[in-house]
């Protein structure tokens, strides 16, 4: 009798190891919702494209306006990217002296639908790099605020949900 209590015991220990793991496992990094698209940036003209891929793998780039020598629209793409849950980071590559790096969330906006702007919010701290020809660094840190630009879910839906 006392070595059926045992077996018992033992099994309710090896299958609440075993399946702690697997319970962690399932609270995965994975977004529920797919956070693809084109955000606004901090000018008018300017935004951030974020792609989610393969379900949590963040790539993406800010195209904005560079003003001085080389006028013009640039694009800085994401160095590194990181994506867990609602929690977003990433760093750009260095483009005529200027990098980003932003560390935030995305948030369900006021936009309705997903054909509306602001459909999701991406709030954070931005902080702007830049390298003058000394390679002297110089940080400049603000609260940031990107707003989903509308998407036209009726082509999304007659391309198979590709994104463009």
């Amino acid at each position: 009798m006392k070595a059926r209590g045992t077996k018992a015991w033992v099994m309710a220990i090896l299958l609440a190891v075993g399946f702690a793991p697997t319970a962690r496992a399932q609270k995965s990094a994975v977004p529920t919702e797919d956070y693809s698209g084109t955000y606004s940036f901090l000018q008018e003209g300017e935004f951030v494209q974020i792609n989610i891929e393969d379900g949590n793998r963040l790539t993406g780039f800010i195209s904005r306006y560079s003003e001085g020598e080389k006028d013009g629209f640039v694009d800085h793409f994401f160095d590194k990217a990181e994506l867990r849950d609602h929690d977003i980071r990433f760093t750009t590559r260095k483009v005529h002296g200027t990098w980003f790096d932003f560390k935030g969330a995305v948030s369900r906006g006021p936009g309705k639908t997903r054909d509306a702007e602001a459909y999701y919010v991406i709030k954070g701290t931005l902080t702007q790099y830049t390298s003058d020809a000394n390679q002297v660094v110089t940080a400049k840190q603000r609260e940031a605020e990107f707003r989903s630009f509308p998407q036209d879910v009726d082509d999304d839906a007659k391309s198979g949900g590709a994104r463009h």
